[in-house]
């Protein structure tokens, strides 16, 4: 996610509507905020920050500002707890999206094989691809750092067929 917002973009993204109020009524302090936060972040990345810092500084003010929490309780939100794994699994159910599992992840790797591969060399635009399928088939996809894998396994595993179909196709001579 980029880092630098101009305002009238931070206002766009990042204001919390009604509805999004609404799911913060029974939060307090860092919960707050951090839940707002990862709500923002998920309708905009249709997945989670990994770190904290991933989450622009500018966003962090202008939704504390909105949640009348102070900004220093972001540094303060607990990311390995129970209450995000709660506030994830919320928000993916507010979005109609679930966890994309082991088999989610072998599918994928089968499509980007027998679809992208043989017409797509750039493992950046695999990658984005991968993404683009989550989101449409209501998956979290999973992490960057996952999903490059998966987009590296799928193209050996198409390089591996179509040198295989090649070698078949050649005569013994």
């Amino acid at each position: 996610m980029r880092q630098e917002w101009e305002p009238e973009d931070l206002i766009e993204v990042w204001t919390l509507l009604e509805d999004d109020m609404a799911k913060l009524r029974n939060k307090s302090g860092s919960n707050r905020l951090g839940f707002a936060l990862l709500l923002k972040f998920f309708e905009v990345e249709a997945r989670f920050p990994e770190v904290p810092g991933e989450v622009p500084q500018a966003a962090v003010a202008y939704v504390a500002q909105q949640v009348k929490v102070p900004e220093a309780e972001w540094a303060a939100y607990d990311w390995t707890g129970r209450a995000i794994k709660r506030h994830r699994t919320e928000i993916r159910e507010a979005f109609g999206f679930r966890e994309c599992s082991v088999e989610d992840q072998a599918q994928l790797a089968e499509w980007l094989a027998a679809e992208l591969c043989p017409v797509e060399l750039s493992r950046e635009r695999l990658v984005e691809a991968v993404v683009a399928r989550c989101r449409k088939q209501g998956l979290e996809p999973p992490t960057p750092g996952r999903v490059a894998r998966l987009a590296g396994s799928a193209v050996a595993a198409f390089e591996e067929q179509f040198c295989r179909q090649t070698a078949e196709r050649l005569s013994a001579t």
